[in-house]
């Protein structure tokens, strides 16, 4: 395999250097604006464009296969070979590269340059290893070398620390007493390359890397694990679906399922709040240092980082990603399918300790849908539960996760040092803002046989789903939660398909009704957008947000709700709303929203599901009962058929929640918004659209809820209207319909 050599930033006149990714190619150091002409091995011209004022191009989706060349004027580059996913470089490539401790720069297999910090526990060195070691993998600004306790503790920004997203692994794994290797994802920071969501370079990047640090000699064992949350939680997906030989494990939280349905067009709708900021963001961290990109890019260039110039020339040939986005209104198989974590997570092999919230903000819970690929796998834990995105961290699954780390990457006791439980009240503070339920010393600290923690570690149930969480003794919104029950697989082979028939009145019952209609008008504006509208967004994660979740406007909706419960109904899993639907319009976004009035006269949030109607057709071979699974392909789309009623299953998102005896299950249909802190929905309705829900007699509509027969919230009393984590409250008012 060729050698890329990283040119210094004023070697203009260094030689043209044409090289192959996976199914990609690129070229630096052409002259700007140069004319160049990739061809293949039978001198076809397959690509052609100009270097950019860096002198550099990117072809994309290519081929693999060699005696690909660039052509530039009469001049042609050496012959050169596009790489194939899964043809992984051979052990000594990995052996050949040696880290030390801080800021290191790392050949990825195509000769683009990652930026990678070491991380040792206090007061060690290399000398003192080798040490157990995990990575976190993100392209938020992780590897940045300096210490982000030393920043949190000076209360001032630094420019060369860590982002605190990345704590998992830059704060939390050395006082766990890992060494943590912080590894920047390629086109961010002072990585070379160029951005590209979780494209198949990117994703083969976590392949090198976990190799290339598996193979130091201050690694024990010669296996390293993974962890991190959210960015860095999603990277795990990916990495362990290319099944590195050298990975020990993953410890995932707060991920998404598919950058399509989960976060960036939820019910093939575009999320143009969350989602749409999100990629806007990773926009700006990719632009080149140092007039732009992460502090820490722009200070160490300014600095003399002649690596972190360098890797800046490919900049210029990032993807615009939203650009994409917006040109993809469908699932595009060759655009979403191999950037789906829960695809790879298909290939997922080593143990793996997975925890995620149903109303993540930003996420979603939509991610449960994956978690079916992890059934019947050995050394699985997967724990979930109402919350939002920071609750992964919370005191309720932090241990077991340190737990798992230690037992399954360090092949040691577990045991939390003091000083984390003694510090864990303030990170939490710093965290989310929120108080928490005391971090508990692992259960394995006085044993001495690391075989027989593993064997009681390995008796925990496969899942684990936390109840009420916010409902605990620290206060209402406090983190942890109060009750739990345990499943062997998710869904719940216990979860029964259960049925609730729409009725006239806004009646919710076990059995449909006489013939009749409901209609109300698809107006976005008729609520405010979000529940925590502009900064307050930012308030998510607190204990007690400011949140505002508006009632359904007369007439823009329509509600149903059932009689007072006389026993608990538990429910786990994916819902479905099955409406026959007519509407004034070919087109109209629903969203559905499940919710508890209480006996108090409170409405509490549960769950959200949304479908643009166009988009209704489902795959017949991945639907159920209880989880409609729309294709979401073009091909497949279809305005909806005028004057008459047409079915229409919502999907709505994984939850697990106790509806408490005395309570009423509701369930509200209405144009997309407003019941969610960040996220926002690019519409078709305009508020002119009309539509109408049959209810009873041959088109009896119904709401599929996933009830745990059997099972009750075991005694614990109802929480207070604003205290679960993720689940706002308002005073219940019915809809115009009556219910």
């Amino acid at each position: 395999m060729a050698v890329l050599v990283v040119a210094a930033p004023a070697a203009a006149h260094a030689a043209v250097k044409a090289r192959g990714s996976i199914n990609q190619a690129y070229v630096l150091g052409a002259k700007k604006g140069q004319k160049l002409q990739l061809l293949d091995a039978g001198g076809h011209v397959v690509g052609s464009g100009k270097a950019d004022r860096f002198g550099s191009k990117i072809f994309r989706e290519l081929r693999p296969g060699g005696g690909y060349t660039v052509k530039r004027g009469r001049k042609s580059s050496p012959p050169f070979r596009v790489l194939r996913a899964g043809a992984n470089p051979a052990r000594a490539f990995y052996k050949r590269q040696k880290l030390k401790e801080g800021l290191n720069y790392v050949r990825m297999r195509d000769g683009v340059e990652l930026a990678m910090t070491v991380r040792l526990p206090a007061g060690k060195k290399l000398g003192d290893g080798p040490f157990p070691t995990f990575i976190e993998y993100s392209g938020y600004q992780v590897a940045a070398p300096h210490n982000l306790l030393d920043s949190i503790l000076a209360g001032t920004p630094d420019p060369l620390a860590p982002a605190a997203s990345t704590a998992v692994g830059s704060l939390i794994g050395p006082l766990l007493d890992f060494a943590v290797v912080s590894v920047q994802m390629r086109g961010s920071g002072c990585s070379g390359g160029a951005f590209d969501l979780f494209d198949l370079p990117t994703t083969y990047d976590g392949y090198d890397a976990i190799e290339a640090v598996a193979a130091q000699s201050w690694v024990k064992g010669d296996k390293v694990g993974m962890g991190g949350i959210s960015f860095s939680g999603i990277t795990q997906l990916f990495t362990a679906g290319t099944q590195p030989p050298h990975l020990a494990a993953i410890a995932p939280l707060s991920v998404t399922d598919d950058i399509y349905t989960g976060t960036g067009y939820p019910g093939g709708i575009f999320n143009s709040g969350f989602a749409e900021s999100w990629v806007v963001e990773r926009m700006d961290d990719a632009e080149p240092a140092p007039a732009g990109g992460q502090p820490w890019a722009r200070a160490l260039v300014k600095a003399g980082d002649k690596h972190c110039r360098a890797n800046q020339k490919l900049r210029l040939q990032t993807q615009d990603a939203l650009k994409l986005q917006r040109q993809n209104p469908f699932r595009t198989p060759s655009l979403f399918a191999h950037r789906a974590p829960g695809a790879w997570l298909k290939r997922d092999r080593v143990p793996t300790f997975l925890v995620g919230q149903f109303q993540d903000e930003q996420t979603s819970g939509h991610f449960a849908e994956s978690l079916k690929y992890l059934n019947g796998r050995p050394n699985v834990w997967i724990s979930i539960q109402n919350g939002v995105h920071a609750d992964s961290l919370g005191p309720t699954t932090i241990t077991r996760w340190a737990e798992f780390l230690k037992l399954y990457v360090a092949e040691e006791i577990p045991v939390i040092p003091p000083s984390v439980i003694s510090l864990s009240g303030a990170l939490y503070a710093f965290l989310a803002d929120a108080p928490a339920a005391p971090v508990e010393q692992s259960r394995f600290a006085t044993m001495t046989s690391v075989a027989a923690a593993k064997a009681i570690f390995r008796r925990d149930p496969h899942v684990r789903v936390l109840m009420d969480n916010g409902g605990g003794p620290q206060g209402a919104g406090s983190i942890g939660a109060t009750w739990e029950l345990d499943f062997s697989s998710w869904p719940p082979k216990e979860a029964k398909a259960t049925r609730y028939h729409l009725g006239p009145n806004g009646a919710l019952g076990s059995k449909p009704s006489k013939a009749s209609t409901a209609a109300y008008t698809a107006d976005p504006n008729a609520r405010p957008r979000q529940t925590l509208p502009g900064s307050g967004a930012e308030d998510a994660w607190k204990a007690q947000p400011p949140y505002n979740w508006a009632p359904v406007a007369a007439g823009k909706g329509l509600g149903f709700v059932s009689t007072a419960l006389t026993k608990d109904v538990v429910i786990a899993g994916p819902s479905s709303l099955d409406v026959y639907l007519k509407s004034s319009r070919p087109d109209t976004d629903l969203q559905v929203t499940l919710s508890e009035v209480r006996p108090d006269g409170a409405e509490t949030y549960v769950q959200n599901g949304w479908l643009r109607a166009s988009h209704r057709k489902l795959s017949a071979a991945l639907s159920s009962p209880l989880d409609p699974f729309p294709t979401h392909l073009k091909r497949d789309a279809a305005p909806l058929p005028g004057g008459t009623f047409a079915l229409v299953r919502v999907p709505i998102f994984p939850v697990a929640h106790a509806f408490r005896a005395g309570s009423r299950i509701r369930v509200t249909i209405q144009a997309t918004g407003g019941d969610r802190p960040r996220w926002a929905f690019d519409t078709v309705d305009n508020g002119s659209t009309r539509n109408t829900v049959s209810l009873g007699g041959a088109r009896a509509s119904s709401l599929v809820l996933p009830v745990i027969a059997g099972a009750t919230a075991q005694g614990t009393p109802l929480p207070g209207a604003t205290a679960l984590r993720g689940e706002p409250s308002r005073v219940y008012a019915a809809a115009s319909n009556g219910g």
